[in-house]
């Protein structure tokens, strides 16, 4: 039978986009090129990698029985009115965006290609990205020519995984057509799907509102974190100068210290455009500033536990260290960019002997090697030289982990003030 919609991707974008049109009762298939996600899904599982942290096998199961029809065969894509492209582009080590699962995902799409199609672009691309390098790859595998013969649009990804607040239908819907009957296309879509439809003047502009609103929380996190290291040297309490600061109604927006910056939304330099061969010339410096300051967190963590095992006449060397929370985010089990490996590694090196607990999280490597994992929290802080909280999950009762704990580093400032050592 037909779908009204192709989600493609299968992961933390595709999936909150899917759980949303199934519940507006659009029909939907996901394509995924990866069998053991789509068997995951048809028996009602969700993908071994958490995707959402608010999204449970119960979702999937609704979902399916909702008509939603996940699939490896594209030749389903050539049967639907809407496309869109969920895949994840991340920075590889020349700091640019991959946007090779982009240009996979659109090759499939074109040679399925019908006209009258919308096809949407939802994964993370520099200004540019959609009419510079999807708009040729889908005109050369289709024949067709995007504005005229289907629709072509951007809506950057605002999905937030773990929170049960904003989700995506009630998060307003950015998005920017190749031409104005494009967007209208897009925001019919958008529209039967999101409580609010906000129109850009076009796909770059769409595509910048991701760039600004992901350097923003970076560079503000970035703020934080200098904060942070400048008030421990200064004897100040950085938590309780947030917790105040954030009692003024104008002119501020709180964002918390911690002990590195992960997830999906990584920073973007649009100085490095790798998909067009040439940079701007120039760097956004804010940007660039920002990444050195979260970057060198880790390392900052490490400083203090050396520091801190020092103090009670221990060495890092042989000293037993327990990590809760290796999670890139509290109440999910997504490592992405977590900066609880780089931790776990540098201890590693330093020669400690390293355990972890996280309740989303049942097995962890760092160096290619498994990490053991506390079984009973309470024993295994007990027994550790030192115990480092990396991420704040609802179910730690921190109270008494700082009872039970011999040393506490609290990276997230979740404990009350005098209950363990804070970043």
């Amino acid at each position: 039978m037909p779908a009204d919609l192709a989600v493609i991707g299968l992961g933390p974008l595709g999936l909150p986009l899917v759980r949303a049109a199934t519940a507006a009762g659009i029909a939907t298939i996901g394509y995924d090129p990866d069998p053991d996600t789509v068997a995951e899904l048809r028996a009602g599982r969700l993908p071994s990698e958490d995707v959402d942290g608010t999204l449970t096998a119960a979702d999937v199961r609704r979902m399916l029985a909702a008509g939603f029809r996940p699939t490896t065969a594209d030749a389903e894509l050539g049967r639907v009115r809407t496309a869109v492209i969920c895949v994840p582009t991340r920075l590889g080590e020349d700091r640019a965006l991959d946007l090779t699962p982009v240009g996979d995902a659109a090759r499939t799409l074109a040679a399925r290609l019908r006209p009258h199609t919308t096809v949407l672009l939802e994964s993370a691309v520099y200004p540019g990205a959609t009419e510079e390098y999807l708009r040729p790859l889908l005109e050369a595998g289709s024949g067709l020519r995007a504005g005229r013969d289907f629709h072509l649009a951007y809506s950057p990804s605002r999905t937030d995984p773990g929170n049960r607040r904003h989700n995506y239908t009630t998060t307003p819907k950015v998005l920017g057509g190749l031409t104005s009957a494009c967007t209208e296309a897009a925001a019919t879509f958008y529209g039967r799907i999101c409580e609010k439809v906000v129109r850009a003047r076009g796909p770059r502009e769409a595509e910048a509102v991701r760039v600004l609103e992901t350097n923003y929380r970076h560079v503000n996190i970035a703020l934080a974190n200098e904060m942070a290291v400048f008030c421990h040297d200064i004897g100040v309490d950085m938590w309780d100068v947030v917790r105040c600061a954030e009692t003024k109604p104008f002119g501020f927006q709180a964002f918390r210290p911690g002990p590195g910056v992960g997830g999906h939304g990584v920073p973007v330099d649009p100085n490095y455009l790798s998909y067009k061969g040439r940079s701007l010339g120039y760097p956004l410096r804010m940007v660039e500033l920002a990444q050195e300051v979260n970057g060198r967190m880790p390392r900052y963590v490490i400083q203090r536990c050396a520091t801190l095992l020092n103090e009670h006449g221990k060495s890092a060397r042989g000293a037993r260290v327990l990590l809760l929370g290796v999670s890139y985010k509290a109440d999910i089990a997504d490592q992405e960019g977590s900066p609880a490996r780089e931790i776990g590694s540098r201890l590693i090196e330093l020669g400690a002997q390293l355990s972890y607990h996280d309740p989303y999280v049942a097995q962890w490597r760092v160096l290619g090697q498994p990490v053991p994992r506390a079984d009973c929290l309470y024993e295994a802080a007990s027994e550790a030289d030192l115990t480092v909280l990396l991420q704040h999950h609802r179910t730690y009762d921190l109270q008494g982990l700082a009872v039970k704990a011999q040393l506490l580093l609290d990276t997230r400032g979740a404990t009350p003030a005098g209950a363990a050592h804070r970043l």
